[in-house]
């Protein structure tokens, strides 16, 4: 009987290492999204590194820190993290990025029933957008 035990936890410690594995590749290949966003103006940055750290909390807390303490990611990271707060100038963007695809889409005539509901999920993106707190000045 006590094999059979020793063989169980070693399952569980072989599983949880894969599963530590699998979030830090969740956690890097995030950061890889987030920094092509740097780069490039349609891609977003602060979501991945959102993911990112949800992730690392998960598989290596102290990169979570260490992304969480970046001169320029790391207030809008803590701040979401710590308050759901999101920048004004990022609101801007999010609502107006949206606004801008939905009126590509009205273009393209998809057909009322796929404007509707896409218009109906931008929406509620929208206002659970705008409705979160500003970051507080520090």
């Amino acid at each position: 009987m006590m094999s059979g035990l020793a063989v169980d936890e070693d399952k569980d410690i072989g599983m949880g290492r894969g599963r530590r594995r699998l979030w830090l590749l969740v956690g890097h290949g995030a950061v890889g999204l987030a920094t092509a966003g740097a780069f490039l103006p349609i891609l977003p940055t602060v979501p991945f590194l959102l993911v990112a750290g949800w992730a690392y909390a998960r598989s290596n807390p102290e990169l979570r820190e260490r992304m969480r303490n970046d001169p320029r990611f790391g207030p809008a990271v803590r701040e979401w993290q710590d308050r759901g707060a999101i920048p004004v100038k990022a609101k801007v963007m999010a609502v107006g990025g949206m606004s801008s695809s939905f009126a590509v889409l009205a273009l393209s005539s998809p057909g009322y029933p796929v404007l509707a509901g896409t218009g109906a999920v931008m929406a509620a993106a929208a206002v659970y957008v705008v409705s979160r707190p500003p970051p507080m000045d520090r």
